[in-house]
């Protein structure tokens, strides 16, 4: 079975043919990040028009690069949330214009599940249930996957994202868009012991996380230093800070884990290409007799490969949406409205 996926939730333009949810056939991405780098980072109405501009060639190259025709297509899906919503706009209505003149169906796909489903491309041999934990730049989750389909959140960030919390960090130290990723970059080889920041703990539950005091800690900490006249040193700021980070992010998906009894743990998410990051999954994994799963380095940020992978599961379940689809800024892994 292909499926063409979609996906247009934020600054990439990418569409990808998939074959059973595993197989790419073709994927396409025009990305928008040295348009954005002047600005500090992603300006939704200049997003908007750049998908608008691209969405049209980019599918019919991702067709073409995949050998088939729409004939050969089974179904289109798209991300319809959670994200920017001008731009999630874009590849609903186009998706939407696609299935009325082909007739195809049109599969809605949740932007963190298809995040998930990127490992399924990485490991064919990943099946539910698992516990994964899904780190972007406005998302941080630990879910239960109990089938393709089925998500139960059982830890979340109770304020800022991890992703974010890095991206703010990168920003006040000066380093270019995108944040988190130039953040990694000049880090490595640091003393992550050099600069001291708190790990919050969520009073009341134990797998939940906050990262705000920790993202003001750090702009409070580079401040002061230029107030003062003292040089910050990148490279140990950055190591300690992603330090302070990760090891929230490990424990408490480690705490979720030894509770719930689940020894296949999967790792997602824009983040999840954080070098730090997946070293210290893969130590605490290996420390329990867990096996762990990463999206290879170019499945972890915005694709449409991840989008038809998770696509062909919801498709194969009924989730096969009408004409009435909309766009939603904001909704629950889970299946519900909101967050």
């Amino acid at each position: 079975m292909l499926i063409l996926g979609i996906e247009s939730s934020c600054d990439e333009t990418a569409a990808a043919v998939v074959e059973d949810g595993r197989k790419i056939l073709s994927s396409v991405i025009a990305s928008q990040v040295k348009e954005h780098i002047i600005y500090g980072g992603v300006v939704p109405e200049i997003a908007s028009r750049r998908h608008v501009e691209a969405i049209s060639s980019v599918v019919k190259k991702a067709v073409t690069d995949a050998g088939c025709t729409f004939d050969d297509i089974d179904a289109v899906a798209v991300t319809y949330a959670p994200g920017l919503i001008g731009a999630l706009l874009v590849g609903v209505n186009y998706a939407k214009g696609l299935s009325f003149g082909t007739g195809l169906p049109i599969v809605p796909v949740h932007h963190l599940r298809s995040h998930t489903a990127a490992n399924y491309i990485t490991s064919p041999e990943l099946k539910p249930p698992f516990l994964c934990l899904i780190v972007s730049g406005g998302h941080s989750h630990i879910v239960e996957v109990t089938d393709y389909t089925e998500y139960r959140v059982i830890g979340k960030t109770r304020d800022d994202a991890a992703g974010e919390c890095m991206d703010k960090a990168a920003r006040a130290l000066g380093l270019p868009y995108p944040g988190g990723l130039n953040l990694d970059k000049a880090s490595v080889g640091g003393n992550d012991k050099t600069y001291k920041f708190p790990h919050p703990v969520v009073t009341g539950s134990k797998y939940d996380f906050s990262f705000s005091g920790l993202k003001t800690a750090a702009v409070n900490l580079i401040h002061n230093a230029s107030q003062k006249g003292e040089e910050i040193n990148i490279k140990d700021f950055g190591a300690s800070y992603i330090k302070a980070v990760t090891d929230l992010l490990v424990s408490n998906t480690e705490k979720a884990a030894k509770d719930t009894g689940h020894k296949t743990i999967v790792l997602a998410g824009g983040v999840s290409a954080n070098s730090v990051l997946r070293k210290k999954m893969g130590d605490m994994c290996r420390k329990n007799g867990m096996t762990l799963y990463m999206p290879e380095l170019s499945l972890c940020g915005d694709n449409a490969a991840m989008v038809a992978s998770q696509g062909y599961f919801e498709f194969i379940s009924g989730n096969i949406a009408d004409m009435s689809l909309n766009a939603a800024a904001t909704a629950n892994i889970e299946g519900h409205e909101n967050e």
